[in-house]
């Protein structure tokens, strides 16, 4: 089955800015600039080459617009935080993390900050799925994973060939690719997964709100607060929540808290002025509710990149 598209945006839009609220000022308009697709079909992964690399240095609030491909990818950022959006969900993706997008998934991938892109096209064989894993063992990588990197593959993916088709490696750059992929493609089996993405919503009203929120999460204390504009009574918003989301609204602004807790380290701000910048009253309110909603530490969860 195909999967569903996303939705298509008019040309260059301002993104939702934040009113200004008690002792805070209005942040100017982010507007975005739009770029096609990079090339993906100048690195196609073969058999023969079954890991593929590319590598681009973008500007913040640069969008790569929506596409796909019948291959599967991993998406990096060794520098600067990237947003990843899909039909049903977003993912916030910090250089400590990285986002494995199944094969016919169509994506679209905004930088929030200048970024040093690296893109991994993996060969998927005819109806398997996954870095090389057991058939039993492929049904979490149909779907999209943001995973923990280490420094090993950070390593490994720097030292990838990033030439397109056209321009043939010699023979000993084409058995060097080929080691390095065998250990990205391990390193990747190995990777732990993280809770991280973001459910968006079909319905219009409710879709507005997230993204709303998505901007700036504490802009708003209360459903009620938030629920204004979108034409919808903060029961109907939270019945729509429930629906199509499985979710309370507190609890899907908790994984947007999350992820934006992760741009926030990216930038290495101090635990203590996370915990302020997003609301809470103190950072050992904030670590309490990192440890409760993804079972580590938030030194783990916010840190530099695992070994």
């Amino acid at each position: 089955m195909p999967s569903p598209s996303l939705p298509r945006p008019a040309p260059p839009p301002a993104e939702p800015v934040a009113a200004s609220t008690a002792g805070r000022a209005a942040r100017p308009a982010r507007v975005l600039s739009y770029v096609e697709s990079l090339t993906p079909h100048l690195f196609v992964p073969s058999r023969e080459r079954p890991v593929r690399a590319k590598h681009r240095e973008l500007r913040a609030d640069t969008q790569v617009r929506p596409h796909s491909h019948p291959w599967a990818q991993v998406a990096i950022s060794t520098t600067g935080v990237l947003r990843l959006t899909v039909p049903r969900g977003t993912y916030i993706v910090p250089p400590s993390r990285a986002l494995w997008i199944p094969p016919g998934v169509e994506h679209a991938v905004t930088m929030v900050e200048d970024a040093d892109l690296r893109t991994l096209y993996f060969y998927q064989p005819p109806g398997r799925c996954g870095p090389g894993v057991a058939r039993a063992d492929e049904a979490p990588w149909r779907q999209c994973r943001v995973l923990e990197v280490s420094q090993l593959l950070r390593a490994l993916v720097r030292e990838m060939p990033t030439a397109a088709d056209g321009e043939p490696l010699p023979p000993e750059q084409l058995r060097r690719e080929r080691h390095l992929s065998a250990l990205i493609l391990d390193e990747l089996r190995r990777a732990a997964s993280v809770p991280l993405g973001i459910d968006l919503p079909h319905d219009k009203r409710l879709r507005q709100l997230c993204e709303a929120v998505l901007a700036d999460p504490t802009r708003h204390e209360t459903l009620a607060e938030w629920a204004r504009g979108t034409g919808a009574s903060p029961r109907t918003v939270a019945r729509l929540f429930r629906q199509e989301l499985s979710s309370t609204f507190t609890q899907w602004r908790q994984q947007v808290i999350l992820a934006q807790a992760l741009a926030l380290a990216a930038r290495r701000r101090p635990i203590n002025q996370i915990a302020a910048e997003l609301g809470y009253s103190s950072p050992s309110a904030f670590s309490a509710m990192v440890r409760r909603a993804v079972g580590m530490s938030p030194g783990r969860f916010l840190g530099s990149p695992q070994s």
